[in-house]
């Protein structure tokens, strides 16, 4: 009997990539070992199989929240098992709200997986949370971009999901929320902190209910402890406020002075803790405001589902001889969806967006420069990944404005991008800094009657002197963020500090000389000192702000 690779390393450890700073520890979080010959049993059983008709367990994927496993069959059929790392949360709403949106949207016709078995508890043979399901057949759209840049292939593809986006939006919901098996909502009594209000069945399907959001922002460390409320909404303005309320709540049990998590950032702020009071101070001025953020077309706020993180990664395509294009195989990976109104989903997705790109006109056809051929390496690479980025963006736009009107609608509405960044922010973990909300909230004040129509005076207003030294701190932090970039750039680090694990030990040398350079530029012993202190690639103690 062949069973696979069974090594602590093969199946428990995360081997996939490695960080530029605590990454003993990240790796720690998604260590999780559990009984593997019994979930090769409920694999088996799942699909009405015997555990000796299995060929191979191994390791497929590790992502930011799952390790994937593919299990082979003696007979060729594959089917993929799904494990949260320990430090997913909520991991039972999680898990559960998962397998009901796979099923819910599979049922309507989108292209999903098909789940064949689940459990959100570790109560089970396996010892673990799991979902098994469907093997794809297919390759993913990032893997395609790499290789094949054919405008011919793009447009198909932009425009199949734009479609898929589209039915997706036109699905009406009782309620905000995230989706869930009515019977796994009410399975939940006991066991898991935060109040869980009933579930709001769909009228359509009665199996089918919403109930609390799983968005990681409302539960990411000690706010999981929260006694709050997390849904179901019953109308847009609970979606804009609960968020909000939730950080509220744990600044007020948890919060204590830090200095900003961005230790690039804390130079700017003289090296000073930041007091929670200050974000308190802002969350009530958002609250403030928020009944007055819902918007004046209700087709805009009606309650939608949508992908939680729609990058090329998770987009599983296929190549199609009969129309000598790609097609969409799948869409994966749908931990952490939200029903939210269109009015607060709106937007291009991060991996597809160019919004950075402020030399380009966005309305413009992309195009490689006529010379790109004749350039050296590392200056064709630029040009080829800038073309990709505006290749996407244009064709989403379009597809968009071509294929789902009411998502254009919205993601043209002249004030949609300043509602969805208050609520952003507002929802947001605190990291020592309120900056980003205070900006929103500037600007809400300033655009006050384009917000929101006018009719009522702004309930908020800010001393003129705070909001100059406010808008200067910014200015300078923008700076600071882009050095930061290009100082990441070449160490050869995402914003998160991670990497391909093959890159770990160059990557970690060249953030050693950096510093080095960086270090010996100061002449003042003491403002060196601090700089080296809060270095933004040295690991950090984190548990402050969890």
């Amino acid at each position: 009997m062949t069973h696979g690779p069974r090594s602590d390393s093969d199946l428990f450890d995360y081997t996939s990539g490695r960080w530029i700073v605590n990454d003993k520890l990240r790796r720690a979080e998604r260590r999780h070992a559990f009984n593997v010959d019994g979930l090769r049993r409920l694999a088996a059983e799942s699909v009405k199989r015997s555990p000796d008709d299995i060929e191979s367990l191994r390791k497929l994927a590790e992502g930011g929240f799952n390790r994937v496993f593919l299990i082979t069959m003696r007979d060729g059929f594959r089917m993929v098992a799904r494990i949260p790392y320990p430090a997913t949360a909520p991991k039972y709403f999680a898990v559960a709200s998962e397998v009901a949106t796979l099923a819910f949207l599979r049922s309507a016709g989108l292209p999903t997986p098909e789940v064949y078995r689940y459990s959100p508890t570790p109560d089970n043979a396996a010892g673990t949370e799991y979902i098994l399901m469907q093997f794809i057949e297919g390759i993913s759209l990032a893997d395609v971009l790499m290789s094949d840049l054919r405008e011919g292939n793009i447009i198909p593809i932009m425009r199949q999901l734009v479609e898929l986006e589209s039915k997706m939006m036109s699905m009406a919901f009782p309620a905000g929320g995230s989706l869930y098996f009515t019977e796994d909502l009410a399975n939940i009594a006991g066991g898991t902190s935060g109040t869980t209000r009933p579930g709001i069945a769909l009228k359509s399907d009665k199996r089918f209910c919403v109930g609390p959001e799983t968005s990681l922002h409302l539960w990411f460390g000690r706010r999981s402890q929260l006694d709050v409320d997390r849904g179901p909404y019953e109308n847009a303005e609970e979606a804009l406020v609960r968020g909000a309320e939730k950080e509220r709540a744990y600044l007020q049990r948890f919060g204590r002075p830090l200095l900003p998590f961005q230790r690039a950032r804390r130079e700017a702020y003289q090296y000073q803790e930041q007091q929670p009071s200050e974000h308190i101070e802002n969350l009530n001025r958002y609250l403030r405001i928020a009944p007055s953020l819902v918007t004046r077309d209700p087709a805009l706020d009606h309650f939608c589902i949508r992908h939680p993180d729609l990058q090329p990664s998770n987009i599983l395509v296929s190549w199609s001889p009969d129309s000598n294009s790609y097609a969409i195989a799948s869409l994966i990976d749908w931990q952490h969806t939200s029903i939210l109104p269109l009015s607060l989903h709106a937007g291009i997705p991060d991996q597809l967006q160019n919004y950075d790109d402020a030399g380009w006109d966005s309305m413009t056809p992309p195009s490689l420069p006529d010379n790109v051929n004749n350039m050296d390496e590392p200056q064709r690479e630029r040009e080829v990944e800038l073309y990709r980025r505006r290749l996407l963006h244009y064709h989403y736009v379009e597809s968009t404005r071509k294929y789902n009107m009411l998502h254009y609608a919205a993601l043209t509405e002249p004030m949609g991008t300043l509602r969805r960044r208050l609520f952003r922010h507002a929802r947001a973990p605190w990291e020592g800094e309120t900056l980003d909300l205070k900006v929103a909230l500037i600007q809400a004040t300033e655009k006050w009657e384009t917000l929101t129509g006018g009719g009522l005076p702004c309930p908020i207003g800010l001393d003129p002197d705070d909001v100059r030294e406010t808008m200067k701190l910014n200015a300078e932090l923008r700076e600071l963020d882009e050095y930061l970039e290009v100082v990441r750039d070449k160490i050869g680090v995402g914003p998160d500090g991670w990497m391909p694990a093959e890159h770990y030990e160059e990557a970690m040398a060249r953030s050693k000389q950096l510093k080095e350079l960086g270090l010996a530029a100061f002449d003042d012993d003491e403002e060196r000192a601090l700089v080296a202190a809060h270095w933004p690639f040295d690991d950090m103690d984190e548990e402050a702000y969890m």
